[in-house]
């Protein structure tokens, strides 16, 4: 046997591979996906989709996959112009883009005012994929902090964005994990003074209380404005990786130029297409999860809880001496929710009704086993 043979025969890991060393060491991103009674770890809609719509989509990708030998729609016409009108502020088309998923939508944002020798800013605690997103497109990530309630003034914001001059500046409204919305005041104050591009992740918008306003009322004006959505969470459609923005016209035009050919397939564009006109019918269900969120948030401090108030589909809550403790009995308990790495803190999604009284009553249980 060779050398080059006997090095074949053991195991590789990534030691020995050439790989970029801002990656060495890390972990990928992900959350436990394990087979229980109750999962609300991933701030899913639990709600089915309507069989009328399940029929729909499969019709509509029976009609597409007709044409599956040729490429997709390469700029997504049809389906920019239906969220173009799901979101309505008068955008049109060339206002909107669409990507696999949000999070595809803040690669690309990054890949085209990011990079090498560039920086991103966000308020932590946050969307844990903002960092990892910035470290994949070898942009500089700057840590800054909320206070201690998770909130953010404007005061504060514009001083981190001054103080540090970053290139892409992250605001998450509702915010995940905390659930708190940003008053657009932050919004405008950042706009003020930002030197880059200013990124409002809104992928729990239609969760929001009522009288939290969009950062969609603010582009007109602010051209290195971008605001994203999903359609993974309102909709029930985490399934499909359906994520979108709007901006002025040359954000658009800058994304065309990082964006991987063909990136939409017809599939993806054909059920999102159909999912969009069940609107009315999908954001029913918005509104059940709205309540159980509340119920969540009433019943915490009934069981000596602290419950951080939200405008999300889900709620962060603690305090914990030991929320790994919290966490495994909960599981034990045929229930899975969320540690995001807070101290002392959990995060729960709402579900249905059965769904949350199972976690509540899970909860009691816990807490006086641990009390």
């Amino acid at each position: 046997m060779t050398a080059a043979e006997q090095e074949s025969t053991v195991d590789t890991t990534l030691a020995d591979l050439p790989l970029r060393e801002e990656l060495r060491g890390l972990s990928p991103y992900g959350a436990p996906q394990l087979d229980v009674a109750v999962r609300l770890n991933t701030n899913e809609n639990s709600f089915p989709l309507p069989k009328q719509l399940v029929d729909d989509i499969a019709a509509a990708v029976r009609d597409a996959a007709v044409t599956l030998n040729r490429y997709p729609d390469r700029e997504a016409i049809a389906l920019r112009t239906d969220l173009a009108a799901y979101l309505g502020h008068g955008l049109t088309l060339d206002q909107v883009w669409a990507a696999n998923g949000s999070n595809e939508i803040l690669q690309q944002l990054l890949q085209a005012f990011g990079g090498p020798g560039r920086s991103a800013l966000g308020f932590t605690p946050s969307y844990s994929v903002y960092p990892i997103l910035a470290t994949g497109t070898g942009t500089g990530w700057i840590d800054g902090m909320r206070a201690a309630d998770f909130t953010l003034t404007p005061d504060s914001a514009a001083a981190a964005v001054v103080a540090h001059q970053p290139d892409v500046v992250f605001l998450c409204s509702p915010n995940n994990p905390t659930g708190t919305a940003l008053d657009l005041d932050v919004v405008k104050a950042v706009l003020e003074v930002a030197p880059g591009m200013v990124l409002v992740d809104e992928a729990y918008a239609e969760f929001a209380r009522a009288g939290t306003r969009s950062a969609l009322t603010l582009l007109p004006g602010h051209p290195r404005l971008v605001v994203t959505r999903t359609m993974s969470k309102a909709f029930g459609m985490a399934g499909l990786r359906l994520g979108y923005l709007a901006a002025d016209p040359a954000v658009i035009d800058a994304l065309h130029l990082v964006r991987l050919p063909y990136h939409l397939s017809a599939l993806t564009q054909a059920a999102a297409r159909v999912a969009l006109t069940y609107g009315p019918q999908l954001m029913a269900s918005v509104e059940l999860l709205k309540e159980q969120r509340d119920r969540i948030i009433a019943e915490l401090p009934r069981l000596g809880l602290l419950a951080v108030p939200s405008d999300a589909n889900f709620v962060l809550f603690g305090h914990f001496a030991d929320k790994e403790a919290t966490w495994r009995a909960l599981l034990e308990q045929g229930v899975l929710i969320r540690d995001v790495g807070l101290p002392g803190w959990l995060r729960v999604s709402a579900g249905t009704e059965a769904e949350t009284g199972a976690f509540l009553d899970a909860l009691r249980v816990v807490t006086v086993e641990t009390a």
